[in-house]
């Protein structure tokens, strides 16, 4: 099956073996221009090589490229860049309806946090409501107008995303119940139950909260599965990139004659066409009447009427499949060339697909699927995240998807996902390849809570042998002890050691909630109620001590004793600086802590990091960023974390499609709390189908040397004994 392009300049459709002559004529079309000191004509030219598409009636409609802030172009701060190019920057509808919503997508969300915590609401599926007849001015009704002064952008994005046949709904009040389209409204349970009145404010109760959530579940699994089913029932039944086989199809479409019509072939004896026959001989009956036509009037009367007979309408619905099939293509090989518009591009998005392990499964969607392809094309699968989305407020992959909102997705089986980063991670670990023993399917929420239920049930005492008297939680006194601890999994080489080349950096997480008095939630079923306090240092404490003791313990390793780079993120990210042993706390004094978690923005400060070091061996694109080379360094980066990160699934799309880079994340968490533990579960599961990835945990009162020892483990890439971990600990030589 041969490949087609569309070339860039001239925006012609040409075959895979006719792009070096249509190039070489291009080539030719210029030095002809220059000669004669002609200026370059606007206008597409037609190649001699092309036929001439624009008289056919089927030819499709050009596709127009247009410039997207997210696309825009950018140099590399150092400028060592190894090739400069210009990059046209495309845009689609999907990339229009995103620009629109990214607008007011984080205030939107913000708003809902705030009249949520206002409210006393903790579960972020739930949100607040208050029934009134009369016009009301408080915070929940003014959240629910900022809501519906959205509908413009419901509505473009709906439009941008939907299949064909699906249909556009909302739960924005006031609409008629009955008629408003929406699947949820009749068929899901309010968690704040019935019988509320205008003048209390209602708040969620368990047992609806229950019924809800299963209700919700069901409903999702129903929908996305008939979604699915018509999605792919509508997939062309022949192959849109076969010119043989649209020919045939085309061929074999005829209309077969109405019963009791004459064919053009059938004469009388004397070689007139029977209707002339029987028009000469009107008296051929025996009481000389005239013999009536063959020809039915019930088929000439329904072809007056505009009527198509069974084989006219079978023959339309065939033509109009084959039409469909050819404006699909077009429109596939006009996207793929706005994206992808030269061969560096083409290139950096075929190892990432490569490294990804969806190039087959990409292929087959393409050839099989292309109705799905197009779809999940448009908005951006099968190539990198470019890198201007990580310091945006909002991006398309950090929208909300709110199923009985409206608020769709981009693959057909969207309803469940919290947003769109987890919709497309979930999508790809599901149809990578791999091992087929994985569960990479996204657990539902009750599941996620009693697979967190049952990992903090695991919790056991950890080795005696690594007890410290001058551990945080015995120095700051909290209680006595350490906290149970999950178990890591038993260390296994994934990935290949560490070698002296190899690039070290620390990227801390710096957000709020570091410096919070550490709390757990209060459940009652899965309502959360309220939250308790819990007797163990601030997650800002415990993380400075592991800083401490891996940078001593890296530092005896490497016998490189200028330090190491500290990264930190929040809401922004900054390069703190090198830190070593002994200038650790008079950095740290300098870190303010405060803001989101957003690791996506520490993320691309460390790459900008590394490759500044090590630009000699890399490229720059503008839209992906650093490109490493065969000969640049690996990364090796620990990050520590105190809680899911509001972008921490783009983060892990991203490693999916990196080789040069092995990440350890260290996640601290509160005793007991099942928050911690559903986090720990899916950077579990990220790690067991990602080898660039390794992951250790703690909570409550930690065991630092444990915890120290097993980072140290996944970091280097081998398992380090308890003996070398003795020596390892010993302070560098530069302390003494």
């Amino acid at each position: 099956m041969e490949k087609r392009y569309i070339c860039p300049r001239c925006n012609q459709e040409i075959k895979s073996h006719e792009k070096g002559e249509h190039d070489d004529w291009h080539f030719a079309q210029d030095l002809d221009n220059q000669d004669n000191g002609a200026v370059a004509i606007a206008t597409p030219v037609q190649s001699p090589t092309m036929p001439d598409r624009k008289s056919s009636s089927t030819s499709p409609t050009k596709a127009k490229l247009q410039p997207v802030d997210s696309h825009r172009n950018a140099t590399p701060t150092n400028g060592h860049a190894t090739k400069t190019h210009r990059h046209v920057a495309h845009v689609n509808a999907v990339d229009k309806a995103a620009a629109l919503r990214a607008q007011s997508e984080r205030e939107m969300q913000n708003a809902l946090q705030d009249v949520q915590m206002r409210y006393r609401i903790y579960n972020s599926e739930i949100e607040p409501e208050h029934d009134s007849d009369y016009p009301c001015a408080c915070p929940i009704h003014q959240y629910q107008r900022m809501k519906r002064a959205r509908r413009p952008v419901l509505t473009q994005w709906s439009e941008a995303v939907m299949y064909p046949g699906e249909k556009i709904y909302h739960d924005l009040a006031p609409q008629t119940t009955l008629f408003s389209g929406n699947p949820y409204q009749l068929r899901v349970t309010s968690p704040y139950g019935y019988g509320g009145t205008a003048w209390v404010q209602s708040h969620p109760r368990p047992n609806y909260h229950v019924k809800f959530i299963h209700q919700t579940i069901a409903l999702n699994n129903q929908l996305n599965h008939e979604a699915q089913a018509k999605v792919d029932a509508m997939e062309p039944k022949h192959s849109i990139w076969d010119d043989k086989t649209l020919d045939s199809v085309m061929s074999n479409l005829s209309v077969a004659p109405e019963k009791g019509t004459p064919s053009s072939r059938e004469v009388d004896s004397k070689g007139y066409p029977v209707e002339k026959a029987s028009s000469s001989n009107p008296t051929s009956r025996p009481n000389g009447q005239p013999e009536r036509s063959n020809t039915s009037r019930f088929a000439a009367f329904r072809k007056a009427v505009g009527i198509k007979s069974s084989d006219e309408r079978a023959v339309a619905k065939s033509e109009k499949a084959i039409n469909r099939g050819v404006q699909l293509r077009h429109d596939i090989l006009a996207e793929e060339a706005g994206r992808w518009p030269d061969d560096e591009t083409r290139q950096i998005v075929a190892q990432y697909q490569d490294k990804v392990g969806m190039e087959r499964k990409i292929a087959h969607l393409r050839t099989h699927q292309p109705l799905q392809y197009l779809h999940l094309l448009r908005a951006g699968y099968f190539e990198p995240i470019p890198f201007a989305w990580a310091d945006q407020a909002s991006s398309i992959l950090t929208f909300n998807i709110e199923a009985a909102g409206g608020w769709r997705g981009i693959t057909p089986q969207w309803r469940g996902y919290e947003d769109t980063a987890e919709e497309r991670l979930y999508w790809v670990l599901n149809h990578r390849e791999g091992p087929s023993n994985v569960v990479r399917m996204k657990p539902d929420f009750i599941s996620e809570m009693n697979m967190a239920r049952d990992r903090m049930a695991k919790a056991v005492e950890p080795p005696p042998d690594y007890y410290s008297a001058d551990d945080t939680c015995h120095l700051q006194h909290t209680s006595k002890g350490y906290s149970k601890q999950v178990m890591p999994s038993p260390f296994r080489s994934s990935d290949r050691p560490e070698v002296p080349a190899d690039d070290t950096m620390i990227l801390l997480d710096i957000s709020g909630s570091m410096d919070f008095d550490p709390i757990r939630p209060v459940y009652d079923q899965y309502l959360i109620t309220g939250y308790a306090p819990s007797t163990q240092p601030k997650n800002k404490d415990v993380a400075k001590a592991i800083i401490r003791r891996f940078i001593d313990a890296m530092a005896n390793h490497d016998h490189e004793f200028n330090g190491y780079d500290l990264v930190t993120f929040s809401s922004h990210a900054k390069f703190v600086g090198t830190i070593t042993h002994t200038n650790l706390d008079k950095t740290w004094n300098r870190i303010a802590i405060g803001g989101g978690t957003r690791v996506m923005t520490g993320w691309q400060k460390v790459k900008q990091r590394h490759f500044e070091k090590h630009s000699e061996s890399a490229t720059y694109h503008p839209v992906y960023g650093w490109q490493a080379g065969p000969q640049t360094p690996m990364l090796r980066l620990l990050l520590l974390l105190d809680g899911e990160a509001t972008d921490m699934d783009e983060f892990e799309l991203e490693l999916l499609g990196l080789s040069w880079a092995h990440v350890t994340i260290f996640l601290i968490g509160v005793d007991g709390c099942p928050h911690h533990h559903r986090h720990a579960n899916e950077l579990q599961r990220i790690s067991d189908v990602n080898h660039h990835v390794s992951f250790v945990d703690a909570q409550g009162n930690t065991p630092e040397r444990f915890v120290t020892h097993e980072l140290l483990k996944r970091h280097l890439g081998y398992d380090v004994s308890m003996a070398e971990f003795r020596e390892l600990e010993e302070l560098p030589p530069y302390v003494e």
